[in-house]
């Protein structure tokens, strides 16, 4: 019985240091580009986007619509690029408290 009780501790723990680092990751960041970097925008964490910098050559109305997809290229390969970086920032903070069992999946988690 002191087992379970080990785990439900671990278990505490675990969701402790997932809320902790699920806050955090307003501070985990990336940036996506498009157009050969002439868009740019950045993302946290939480797929937040933050920033968006426009080359000043691409302010035209004429290149409207052209402008309008870069900016959703470049918003879409920040996103991925943090959640790469967001799952690795939750896979630290908890290291090292659940064992490896085969068939878990947390990444619902995160």
């Amino acid at each position: 019985m002191m087992n379970m009780m080990d785990m439900f501790g671990k278990m505490k723990e675990v969701q402790s240091r997932m809320k902790d680092a699920q806050q955090n990751l307003s501070a985990v960041t990336e940036t996506g580009d498009a157009g050969a970097g002439m868009v740019k925008v950045t993302v946290n964490g939480l797929k937040n986007v933050l920033s968006i910098e426009i080359d000043p050559d691409l302010i035209k109305p004429e290149d409207r619509e052209m402008l309008q997809d870069l900016i959703v290229a470049a918003t879409n390969k920040a996103i991925g690029a943090v959640e790469t970086k967001a799952r690795e920032h939750l896979r630290q903070a908890t290291e090292g408290l659940l064992p490896n069992i085969p068939g878990l999946n947390l990444d619902g988690l995160m």
